[in-house]
């Protein structure tokens, strides 16, 4: 596969997440909400998480964004949705460091699986914030951390 078929297809896969972005909607009955927000770019979002027991049994989000953040978002919710509280952390951390390139991790790129199509995005550092905002939000959520998630330190 050439680099320009692997551009073609990280356009594809991220223009599709943010035009039908999955589990986008509101969940009246959450266990846990948490609002982010990018001031640099201005995406927002609110995430809802139930819980059965030490599972995430549904994860949704609302709000706006660039297509990056709301694709990540997406993608996000599709891969912690049906997972244990303690395999969303790993996944959340081995996301975290591909998009960074922390080398300190060791990151399990099958279990990333899709999501590895967004490290194009660790070669724009201000795109990193775009893409890891809901990912913030997420492993706030599942901390029970209170307040608003922000991509600048207060």
């Amino acid at each position: 596969m050439s680099i320009y078929d692997l551009d073609d297809l990280y356009q594809d896969v991220v223009l599709d997440h943010s035009r039908r972005p999955r589990n986008f909607r509101k969940v009246e009955d959450a266990d846990r909400t948490q609002e982010a927000y990018n001031p640099l770019c201005g995406d927002q979002l609110k995430l809802y998480v139930v819980f059965d027991g030490d599972v995430i049994s549904d994860i949704a989000f609302e709000g706006t964004g660039c297509a990056i953040s709301k694709a990540s978002a997406s993608m996000m919710t599709e891969s912690v949705k049906g997972k244990s509280i303690e395999k969303a952390q790993e996944i959340f951390e081995s996301f975290r460091a591909m998009i960074t390139m922390d080398e300190d991790v060791d990151i399990d790129r099958d279990e990333l699986g899709d999501l590895g199509i967004l490290e194009g995005v660790s070669a724009y550092p201000t795109r990193i914030k775009c893409a890891t905002l809901s990912w913030h939000a997420m492993h706030a959520a599942l901390a029970d951390d209170e307040g608003t998630v922000s991509t600048e330190a207060s």
